[in-house]
């Protein structure tokens, strides 16, 4: 089953990074206030960027890796779409 790694743009200008197998759920879920404490206060959030990986394990350690990158390359990956592995 594929995982989604995913990038949501909150109100307050700040991004959050998740993981999910069913992203249009779980984006809904975030709507609602109910995915997490972080964007609960920060609605509304937007999808920002998005991208597929094989296993559950993959997607973790690319949320991971997501979440180190500073600020600035966080948004060069948003506004370009691309890959960086």
């Amino acid at each position: 089953m594929p995982w989604t790694v995913y990038i949501l743009g909150c109100r307050d200008g700040s991004l959050y990074t998740g993981i999910t197998n069913d992203l249009p759920k779980r984006l809904k879920v975030h709507a609602a206030g109910k995915a997490s404490k972080y964007t609960r206060s920060r609605l509304p959030v937007r999808l920002a960027y998005q991208e597929v990986r094989r296993s559950k394990s993959a997607a973790l350690k690319r949320e991971a890796a997501i979440k180190r990158l500073p600020r600035q390359t966080k948004l060069e990956l948003i506004g370009t779409g691309r890959l960086s592995r």
